[in-house]
């Protein structure tokens, strides 16, 4: 399979630039996609374009003129993100009589867009329908399904895994460069790839240091990983208990995904929400209280849960409940358990903080939804993308083209432009993936696994692509 690059004429419109389609523009202007943007916030939009490098356009979504000044006709994809589902959905609808080939909506409501909805998304004429709410709940959910809550992602057939830990004072990695790591463990192949420091992200080369406090994120073959988590000091645990704090939209959805194989208790600060909530999620423990209060939440039974989550619309409830109830698992709780704490945070620009400050992952559900988007407008160039929980990076899989940059040289001699923008984590060589070293040459149509920075999406195509 060859990729291709992105076509410099690909034309976008968004509606709505608040939240979903800000965090859009700005990745897809820095790939090169020519983005217009509606909006009817003259506020938001003066915010924008000192920001963005796209044309917007002061109006109405539903109005037919704002569709004529922004060129619809000549539109090859839709993105419909405002905060009203009618809206978006409507979009898609005219979008298809102005014959734009590919619709996007944004639904909340999930009634919608389903095989057995009244309405699919083939009647609405939707070819992608991002529930973000869903997104996120499923995705914790994956989370905690995967390795008790451990952030391990597979990749690559699941041949290939990515692993996020923290360093700790203790650990044999922590005031080691990165070469001494590979020089102790050589028996072992696996890459650190990135690094995620008080709210910066690193991709770090041989001479980076692990530090205390650090989140690292490693990546290893399926069958080393045990080995890696020995070494890290993570352990998969057999038993689990979750506690959610907020029963909204993604909290109840997560213990309705949870509550038939784990144990589930969901703290709720309104009465009637949790009243509410205790008819419609039989299997999981309701209890009515602050979950930033630290008397309820020992009360409630922190000390013998094994992954804590915030789900709350609040951001600083949701990191502070975190950070405090990482304090009293570490303090009080047994000394044996691996406890987890994974924080929704809604403003992306908090993900890394909250990572640093104690939440073990922090999630986004903005970045959750325009992640699946920039995937499905990426097909043709990039085979996939996912974005590292609590860090600024991608991790990306692509083929290296004909004749590209990286067929030229082997990856030890890199350095230069891609120095601290990308790191080569894997390839596919002789029907099977391997951890790339530094004398990996990849050649031609050869398969591989990249993690950059998020704004360096653009030159991984570039070293690929011929």
């Amino acid at each position: 399979m060859k990729a291709n690059k992105p076509a410099k004429s690909t034309n976008i419109l968004i509606l709505g630039i608040g939240g979903v389609g800000y965090y859009l523009a700005k990745r897809l202007v820095h790939e090169g996609y020519a983005i217009t943007a509606i909006e009817p916030d003259a506020n938001m939009i003066r915010h924008a374009d000192g920001d963005i490098d796209a044309r917007f356009i002061q109006g109405n979504a539903m109005s037919v003129e704002c569709w004529k000044e922004a060129g619809a006709d000549k539109m090859d994809f839709l993105i419909a993100v405002t905060n009203n589902d009618a809206v978006n959905m409507l979009s898609c609808l005219l979008a298809d009589r102005f014959g734009i080939p590919k619709k996007i909506a944004r639904v909340r409501s999930t009634e919608f867009g389903g095989e057995k909805s009244i309405l699919s998304a083939d009647d609405l004429k939707i070819d992608l329908i991002i529930h973000p709410e869903e997104l996120a709940a499923q995705e914790i959910f994956r989370l905690i399904k995967l390795r008790a809550g451990n952030d391990i992602l597979d990749v690559a057939e699941e041949e290939i895994l990515a692993m996020a830990t923290r360093i700790h004072e203790e650990s044999p990695l922590a005031y080691r460069q990165l070469k001494n790591i590979t020089e102790m463990y050589q028996g072992i192949p696996f890459r650190i790839v990135a690094i995620a420091r008080g709210i910066k992200t690193l991709i770090p080369g041989g001479d980076d240091e692990l530090l205390p406090g650090d989140q690292a994120f490693f990546m290893a073959t399926s069958e080393h990983l045990p080995q890696l988590m020995k070494i890290t000091g993570m352990e998969q645990q057999t038993r689990h208990r979750v506690m959610i704090i907020g029963g909204g939209l993604i909290g109840s959805r997560l213990a309705e995904l949870l509550d038939k194989s784990v144990g589930v208790r969901l703290i709720e600060k309104d009465e009637e929400s949790a009243k509410a909530l205790s008819h419609t999620l039989q299997n999981t423990e309701i209890l009515h209280g602050d979950g930033s209060d630290s008397n309820t939440l020992v009360a409630a039974g922190l000390l013998d849960m094994d992954t804590f989550i915030t789900a709350t619309g609040e951001n600083e409830t949701n990191i502070m409940s975190s950070v405090l109830a990482k304090h009293l698992m570490t303090a009080k709780g047994s000394p044996k358990k691996q406890h987890k704490c994974i924080s929704m945070v809604n403003k992306e620009d908090y993900v890394v903080l909250a990572s640093t400050m104690g939440t073990d992952i922090a999630l986004n559900k903005k970045i959750l939804a325009s992640n699946e988007i920039l995937k499905f407008i990426r097909r043709g160039e990039l085979l996939s993308v996912a974005h590292l929980h609590g860090f600024d990076a991608e991790m990306v899989e692509i083929v290296a083209g004909k004749g590209s940059p990286i067929t030229k040289i082997p990856l030890s001699r890199l350095g230069g432009f891609y120095s601290g923008k990308m790191m080569i984590g894997g390839i596919y060589r002789d029907g099977a993936w391997q951890v790339a070293v530094g004398d990996t040459h990849i050649q031609k149509n050869e398969r591989v696994i990249v993690v950059c920075m998020s704004q360096n999406l653009k030159d991984v195509q570039k070293l690929f692509l011929a």
